[in-house]
């Protein structure tokens, strides 16, 4: 896979690191030219000096061939702008941007060009709930603009879920248990996979399935 970041900061380079040990060819942008000649030897992979905003630049990285785009600068508005390029210019197959102010997190969707957007802040938030709470329906990360998203449901001692098989729960189509984690182990779920009192449920749903999904495992 062919993956280009836009920002050389510490989440691009860390980003960078990760898909590069992972065996991907990794190319990054950053327009200061300083912090790549002091960094760029710690970081192993592509580096090209230039505002990742300007549609030359992108040209230079030969954007059309990547497969995903990762929107990681510092700068909100310069993320949108990235983003939208690499959609509408480009056809990148896949946008991933960071939202850096959680108030500007309702502008990162599909009109943007972005199919996926983290906030440190929503993020963290969200895994907090998690960790504290049973019974509840938590939502982790966003997908296709809010549209689709990864929820999570400890299931308490009253949950109607409890002791029923995935299949018994006759979940709609658009909504897929992924994994369920029980004692600190991943369990690969199946029709025939019975959930238990205190099982992590983890959901991929859609805007219109959450609530049902939410009266099957919460009640």
């Amino acid at each position: 896979m062919r993956v280009v970041i836009a920002g050389g900061g510490n989440v691009g380079t860390h980003i960078a690191d990760d898909l590069s040990r992972a065996g991907h060819e990794v190319v990054i942008i950053e327009r200061d030219e300083h912090m790549v000649e002091r960094t760029a030897s710690r970081h192993p992979v592509t580096w090209v000096v230039g505002d990742a905003c300007e549609v030359s630049t992108l040209h230079r990285v030969g954007l059309e061939t990547c497969d995903v785009l990762v929107a990681a600068t510092g700068d909100d508005e310069d993320n949108l702008v990235v983003s939208l390029l690499a959609r509408q210019e480009f056809a990148v197959p896949k946008v991933v941007a960071r939202v850096n102010h959680p108030g500007n997190e309702w502008l990162f969707n599909q009109s943007w060009g972005v199919d996926v957007s983290v906030s440190a802040p929503h993020l963290l938030t969200s895994l907090v709930t998690e960790a504290v709470s049973v019974g509840s329906l938590v939502r982790l990360l966003d997908f296709e603009g809010g549209g689709v998203r990864i929820i999570e449901v400890t299931l308490a001692d009253t949950s109607p879920a409890a002791g029923r098989t995935l299949m018994e729960l006759e979940l709609p189509r658009d909504a897929t248990v992924v994994a369920v984690v029980r004692q600190g182990h991943v369990v690969v779920p199946g029709g025939d996979t019975v959930l238990l009192r205190g099982d992590e449920v983890l959901v991929l749903v859609t805007t219109e399935a959450e609530s049902f999904v939410q009266r099957v495992l919460v009640g």
